[in-house]
């Protein structure tokens, strides 16, 4: 009798599961699995990589097989709410293998898929709901889906699910579901203040934790590099040099993009993953750094959340996270199933604040290293290279060798004297007179004479010409003819008079 076996999974599970490469259960799949059989609410807290998503996996399918009976259309029996796309994806293939033996209606309904596929699969009725908030609420509304007849509601990687961001969209969708529903929360991190948000969801829940909150595995080698932000990218190029598969972390899309851009000036080919990326874009990019056909994956945090990728040996990152908890998150993409891995962070000095944080949250001392690169970005600021403030002396752009349609303010004069600020050649105006020079008379301005009359006195000569109403473009074709005609008419009207 397999371990699996003993935790109350029937064979068609163990023998997927053991297909899978799981010989024995994790800590935190021994605890969860029968608590989830029992049907009470749960809050477990356990690293990343440690098998969180086989723990409420295994147990749904179980409960499938055993009470096999059709869902109604519209409707699902496990709703299963994750924070992205990528996860999302992550946790329905591994519902497809370890459910290969057993019947199941499952669908994956996420943001940046076309609506008509989601809502032909609604309709049939799901056993397994995955989705993401915003996709979900907008079927709800939409009346594609009902969850009056929801079972089992699971929120992964909780901390983030109900944050002040999420917390209102899942409280809306947990409104909906029946009241003796099991709720679930699993995560790697789960702050004080979260809990008291999560209390709302939960009824009577058993705390699970195999490790104490927030701390990263073991197996991991961490340790921070102190430089200058313009050192980062030449100190990334060297970091790079020799690594099979590495996730670079920046705070922001555009600084991703950017990163990309720089490393491919380089010769050092990377991907990036982030929000503005369409989900066919970011599900290819993630394939091919899973299969190896890419080494090098740049992401925001979005690729932080559970995403399980083997035999990542380094993270790095290369902006240092503002929320200790993503920190726990980003370096728990290596060292995954029991392996080894390096985690590297790159920290400017005005970042050390953060650095304060993390150390606090995970109660471990990072090693700090004073690193110099050698060099300086070109494209990164540079003190020495900084503008100097304008000297006496005359440059080449303030010389008469400057060929432009501007002048620089203050240039010189061709007799070598230095042209008056603004205010002073007005007041010198003023004394002067109205014209401004001694040569030019002073004195009021004499009105221009007008020209009163008929036509006669407006057609005299030295009388200024009136001005001509209608469209200022000139007609074409058949009235431009007709004008010229009219024109020539009076023309000849004025010789003969």
């Amino acid at each position: 009798m397999s371990k699996f076996a003993q935790l109350g999974l029937s064979s068609q599970l163990t023998k997927a599961v053991e297909k899978s490469g799981y010989d024995s259960p994790t800590p935190i799949q021994e605890k969860v699995i029968p608590l989830m059989l029992e049907g009470g609410d749960i809050v477990a807290i356990a690293q990343t990589g440690t098998g969180k998503t086989a723990a409420f996996v295994l147990p749904i399918l179980e409960r499938l097989k055993a009470n096999q009976h059709k869902t109604k259309p519209k409707h699902c029996s496990t709703l299963i709410i994750v924070p992205t796309r990528e996860l999302a994806k992550q946790i329905d293939d591994n519902i497809e293998k370890y459910g290969a033996h057993i019947y199941h209606q499952r669908a994956c309904v996420v943001g940046g898929v076309k609506y008509p596929k989601q809502i032909k699969r609604l309709n049939q009725g799901l056993d397994i709901l995955v989705a993401t908030p915003g996709r979900l609420e907008d079927h709800l509304k939409s009346g594609n889906l009902s969850l009056d007849h929801t079972e089992t509601l699971i929120l992964d990687e909780a901390d983030q699910m109900l944050d002040l961001g999420f917390f209102p969209a899942i409280r809306r969708i947990a409104k909906k579901t029946p009241r003796t529903r099991q709720t679930v929360l699993l995560s790697a991190t789960m702050p004080k203040p979260i809990r008291a948000l999560a209390a709302e969801l939960l009824d009577n829940p058993k705390d699970v934790a195999v490790a104490p909150a927030s701390t990263p595995v073991e197996r991991i080698e961490q340790a921070v590099m102190l430089m200058e932000k313009p050192e980062k990218r030449p100190f990334l190029v060297h970091a790079l040099e020799n690594q099979f598969r590495t996730i670079i972390f920046t705070r922001t899309k555009h600084g991703a993009d950017q990163l990309v851009k720089y490393l491919s000036k380089q010769k050092v080919t990377a991907s990036a993953i982030h929000g503005n990326k369409s989900q066919n874009q970011r599900q290819r990019t993630l394939e091919a750094f899973r299969k190896g056909e890419e080494h090098i994956l740049i992401a925001t945090d979005i690729a932080a959340r559970g995403i399980d990728i083997p035999d990542v040996s380094l993270v790095v990152n290369y902006d240092v996270p503002t929320t200790p908890e993503a920190y726990v998150h980003r370096i728990g993409r290596t060292a995954r199933a029991g392996r080894e891995g390096r985690a590297i962070t790159l920290c400017a000095p005005e970042e050390q604040k953060h650095l304060r944080d993390i150390e606090k949250l995970i109660k471990v001392k990072l090693p700090i290293e004073n690193v110099q690169a050698g060099g300086i970005d070109d494209d990164g600021y540079d003190p020495m290279k900084a503008a100097a403030k304008p000297s006496g002396k005359s440059s080449d752009k303030s010389s008469g060798k400057s060929s432009g349609k501007f002048e620089t303010r203050g240039a010189r004069q061709d007799n070598g004297e230095r042209r008056p600020p603004k205010s002073r050649r007005r007041n010198d105006a003023k004394k002067l007179g109205a014209g401004g020079y001694e040569g030019k008379k002073s004195g009021p301005k004499k009105p221009k004479p007008r020209h009163r009359g008929g036509v006669a006195a407006a057609d005299a000569p030295g009388a200024p010409r009136r001005k001509k109403g209608g469209n200022k473009n000139a007609p074409r074709g058949p009235a431009r003819r007709r004008n010229n005609n009219q024109q020539t008419g009076r023309n000849s009207e004025k010789s003969a008079r």
